[in-house]
């Protein structure tokens, strides 16, 4: 069939694959990096108690046959070494077959994965990352031109990335239809980052037009993605500069990357395509049993777009094959944040010697300047920010963080950007207190070097100590 493949897009797919593996790859390196705190048979929230309550039918994972900390790590290293593989093109040295499931080895694995990643998993980015390398395994490689009919599914998953995430504002937050929003997003959003005091300060009215600009790129822009060329890659290009300008904002994992990735689908390289033969059939009959699957399951995300109730980040199957998304329909006003706090001393006073723990992401002290860690992923920063939101938010772990840090526990301790004790002294007593984080000004900054003022709000957990352990005299 001369219209199933667009020869023009040989090199778009080129760099969508290559993207996207590297996309993968960081994917795999925040997994096996942080889960033996999070998920591990010691962590805060075990996999194995999961899998034994929650069956593989609800959550498809590797780790319902077996799990063990060491397996998780061979999972995690596996999906990384298959990430490089194909960020170096492996793909392209193999049959087409073959490099359609190599694509689906890191995609099954990261599956895995989420499905029994429990909160710390629960973003939308990572149902994205799932949504597109299934689609993508099918883009073909070398041996066939890219598919027409993943080419757009490729774009109406972004659709459905931007589109939804325009209409949750205008049917959220009353500051998105004002165009007041980004008064506070930059200050309150949940991991800032080392740009993100400037685009705080500048002046309001740019503000305004920055989110008049965002309802267009994501309510009137995506439709032109289906236009067209050049107009759709004209429409790729302004999401592409938008999500470039997130990323300079604020850390949001791997989100604008991913989204970009997307956005490669409708922008056409220029390029002398290669000639390759006809796609064989039996490849144009799974790609497209493939597309009729994901318009089916589309019935879900876009009864729920057109809904008045509108959810956010949500899957509609146990395979993560099309989702929901969305992001800050509310935006909030203020900033609090969960200071954890640690002594030696036998009895737990107001003014005894408490050192502060402090993080690698979210703010602590007020004249440390924010990092850029995206699209590495801190999963612990990103929930301390919705433990301050709520303490109902942090009910599952926070517990487990407080006791994991009164033992010194080695894993939970290299999430952390220091422990203010020596590995062979853990504290007698851990509390958390509540802070309000306001930007300094530009005075402020130049007086005092910090880029934060915070001052003491309530207490959000009293001095604690393991249980068991009788208080000394």
């Amino acid at each position: 069939m001369d219209w199933f493949t667009a020869p023009d897009y040989w090199l778009s797919r080129l760099v969508l694959q290559r993207a996207l593996a590297a996309v993968y790859l960081f994917a795999f390196l925040t997994a096996a990096l942080q889960f033996r705190a999070l998920l591990g048979e010691r962590g805060m929230l075990p996999i194995p108690r999961f899998v034994a309550r929650v069956s593989f039918r609800r959550a498809p994972s590797l780790f319902h046959a077996h799990y063990s900390d060491r397996f998780f790590a061979a999972c995690a290293c596996a999906g990384c070494a298959v990430s490089v593989a194909l960020l170096a093109g492996a793909d392209s040295e193999l049959p087409l077959w073959a490099g359609i499931l190599l694509w689906l080895v890191p995609w099954a694995l990261y599956l895995s994965i989420v499905n029994v990643g429990q909160t710390w998993y629960a973003f939308g980015w990572e149902s994205l990352l799932l949504e597109t390398g299934f689609l993508a395994a099918f883009l073909g490689n070398d041996e066939v031109a890219p598919p027409v009919v993943v080419l757009f599914l490729l774009r109406w998953i972004l659709f459905r990335v931007e589109f939804g995430a325009g209409l949750i504002k205008l049917r959220g937050d009353a500051c998105w239809r004002k165009l007041t929003c980004l008064y506070y997003h930059h200050e309150t959003q949940p991991m800032p980052g080392p740009l993100s005091w400037f685009f705080h300060h500048l002046p309001k009215p740019l503000h305004r037009v920055e989110v008049a600009a965002n309802h267009v790129t994501q309510l009137i822009v995506p439709v032109l993605l289906f236009t067209p060329q050049p107009i759709a890659s004209a429409a790729a290009a302004l999401m592409i500069v938008t999500q470039l300008w997130l990323v300079l904002s604020g850390n949001f994992s791997w989100l604008n990357w991913i989204t970009i990735v997307l956005a490669l689908s409708a922008l056409r390289l220029p390029a002398d395509a290669p000639s390759v033969p006809s796609a064989p059939l039996w490849y144009e009959v799974v790609v497209l049993a493939v597309a009729a699957l994901l318009l089916f399951l589309s019935y879900h995300p876009v009864l729920n777009m057109t809904s008045r109730r509108q959810v956010m980040n949500r899957s509609f199957d146990p395979l993560h094959l099309v989702n929901t998304y969305g992001a800050f329909g509310s935006v909030s006003r203020v900033r609090d944040e969960v200071v954890v706090e640690g002594t030696l001393d036998d009895v737990p006073r107001e003014d005894s010697d408490w050192r502060e723990y402090e993080f690698k992401g979210k703010p602590g002290d007020p004249r440390r300047w924010p990092r850029q860690y995206a699209p590495y992923h801190l999963r612990l920063d990103w929930l301390m920010w919705f433990a301050a939101l709520s303490p109902a938010y942090a009910g599952e772990w926070f517990g487990g963080l407080v006791e994991r840090l009164l033992e010194n526990d080695r894993d939970t301790l290299r999430l952390l950007r220091r422990c203010p004790f020596p590995p062979d002294t853990p504290p007698h007593y851990v509390r958390a207190r509540l802070f309000r984080y306001r930007y300094t000004t530009w005075r402020e900054l130049r007086e005092t070097g910090a880029c934060w003022e915070r001052t003491y709000v309530r207490e959000y957990l009293p001095p604690t100590r393991l249980a068991g352990v009788a208080q000394r005299s």
